[in-house]
């Protein structure tokens, strides 16, 4: 497993007109192998413009991502993406969308059905192996989304908003998914969210971003995340310092959105 390394990055867009938008600015943060790590922070902050960077989707203005020492000059299989919406092939079923990238890769049939049977049945899903995608509940569609991420066998799997579209009950459920996922394969996952709670019961570290240019305000180490592997999720986030440290966060968030609104409203 190799560590993942965001060293000095700066991102700046140019708009049509001529302007420059400075949407990160000297961000710096270093993932061990197997870390859950997840962002938050207000509307526009760049969250997932550096979840782009680190898939090599974007190219930084100045500064590098490496996996170990190798940089990361585009996309690749070493770092899978989970999305808010599966991007997946509706028409084929979910058994076909999980082989999807091993077949690509020219791996031997028997290796991919014993991955696929494994991974379907790590996300609960072997009783609709030949479903079509479209026939599957939103829940059901990112189960299939995490199992085709995963067989490709990422070192980093990094996720936008992947529960944000979910019901509350279906989300909760989820999260207690990708906690397992996490814990039974050792992957290092990024994870994007808008919610405080989500991203206190998700990560075992959590990294606080400030309005534009996007920039680490403030990082957390909690034991949620361990917790949640334990307890039920009503409990952990029933917990006095899990509430404590979801009001800190709030307030942080609010007063950054407010501070967000007073400039527009300057301008």
């Amino acid at each position: 497993m190799k560590a993942l390394n965001v060293d000095d990055v700066s991102m700046v867009f140019t708009v049509p007109g001529g302007a420059d938008v400075h949407a990160l600015e000297n961000v710096n943060l270093k993932l061990e192998p197997g870390e859950l790590v997840s962002v938050l922070g207000p509307s526009g902050c760049g969250k997932t413009t550096l979840l782009n960077i680190v898939a090599g989707f974007l190219s930084p203005t100045r500064g590098q991502v490496f996996l170990d020492d190798d940089p990361v000059t585009g996309p690749s299989a070493e770092r899978g993406m989970v999305f808010q919406q599966g991007a997946l092939f509706e028409w084929m079923s979910v058994e076909k969308n999980v082989a999807f990238g091993p077949s690509v890769a020219g791996k031997p049939r028997a290796e991919i059905k014993k991955t696929v049977d494994h991974l379907l049945s790590v996300v609960g899903l072997e009783d609709f192996a030949t479903k079509p995608v479209y026939q599957l509940s939103g829940g059901m569609q990112q189960r299939v989304a995490l199992a085709r991420c995963l067989a490709n066998d990422p070192e980093v799997i990094l996720m936008d908003e992947p529960l944000g579209a979910l019901d509350a009950l279906t989300r909760e459920k989820m999260q207690g998914l990708v906690l397992k996922l996490w814990k039974e394969t050792g992957k290092t996952i990024i994870l994007i969210t808008h919610s405080v709670e989500e991203a206190l019961f998700l990560g075992e570290r959590l990294i606080v971003m400030a309005p534009r240019p996007g920039r680490i305000e403030k990082e957390y180490r909690l034991p949620f995340a361990e917790m949640g592997l334990k307890k039920s999720p009503r409990d952990v986030k029933a917990a006095p310092a899990f509430i404590k440290n979801r009001e800190e966060i709030l307030s942080m968030i609010w007063e950054m959105e407010e501070e967000i609104m007073g400039r527009q409203e300057a301008s």
